[in-house]
């Protein structure tokens, strides 16, 4: 009996002491925040090279421009640098949109097209502004691949392969939930600070909720951004106490035009 409760004790303190280091921030412990950044724009222009050589940028102003206006607006509003920001716009017949290192802001132009409104598109923005101010892009690195071996990419000894799969796990796997909840209230706050309602975004986790399970291969913002509508019922409850002025960034004509010269590429 004895054996058996010292077991049982011992057992008890092993998960005792596994659950406490799960639940330890060793992003910071370690000093982690201190070395991306060194390493993170060494990451980012890695990450983007061999990205954009498996696809096709849009470079027309018709399209970037209002795009990039909406992004300004949403920066300069939260003193965001807009300088930091690389926005890309990919032409792919997907609903999706990731963050890459050193502020790489990828968006698909289905995505765009998908958004009913602006306040739709600014929501996603947002969110992937969050994702990039709040460290949540190193962090899901360091977790799925390992600080060495990201360090070792940054002096040219990462692998091909490595560095595939690490742009793979940034453009098509999701944020642990802790992390995708508070990419979702930064950007309600962001949002908020910019005059732009977010009930509009939240509209959008919505739609993408109810079409969960209809082209999978098309809607990749669900697997990447599950819980949607659990998500979206967050986003409405917190925005029952804030009172703002909303706005629109661009006019009606503004808005229809991007989306029609979408269409016609």
């Amino acid at each position: 009996m004895k054996l058996f409760l010292q077991g049982c004790i011992l057992i008890a303190s092993f998960f005792a002491v596994w659950i406490g280091l799960r639940q330890m921030d060793w992003v910071s412990i370690l000093h982690i925040k201190e070395i991306s950044q060194s390493t993170e724009e060494k990451l980012g222009d890695l990450y983007w090279d061999i990205y954009h050589k498996i696809e096709e940028e849009e470079t027309s102003k018709s399209i970037i421009g209002p795009v990039d206006s909406l992004l300004n607006h949403i920066a300069e509003a939260n003193g965001i640098d807009v300088k930091t920001i690389k926005l890309h716009v990919i032409k792919k017949d997907q609903v999706n949109a990731f963050a890459l290192p050193d502020h790489h802001l990828v968006l698909f132009t289905d995505l765009i097209l998908d958004c009913e409104n602006e306040a739709e598109l600014c929501g996603v923005m947002a969110h992937e502004l969050a994702h990039m101010e709040k460290g949540h892009i190193m962090k899901k690195l360091v977790k799925e691949i390992g600080l060495s071996m990201l360090i070792a990419m940054t002096s040219g000894k990462g692998s091909p392969e490595t560095i595939q799969y690490a742009v793979r796990i940034l453009s098509s796997t999701a944020y642990d939930r802790t992390l995708e909840s508070e990419a979702d209230m930064t950007a309600v706050d962001y949002l908020v600070k910019a005059n732009i309602d977010p009930e509009p975004f939240a509209d959008f986790l919505f739609r993408m909720s109810a079409r969960e399970g209809d082209l999978p291969m098309q809607i990749s913002w669900i697997s990447t951004h599950p819980d949607s509508e659990e998500r979206a019922k967050a986003i409405i409850e917190h925005l029952k106490d804030i009172n703002f002025e909303k706005k629109t960034v661009l006019d009606s004509t503004q808005w229809i035009s991007l989306k029609e010269n979408l269409k016609n590429e």
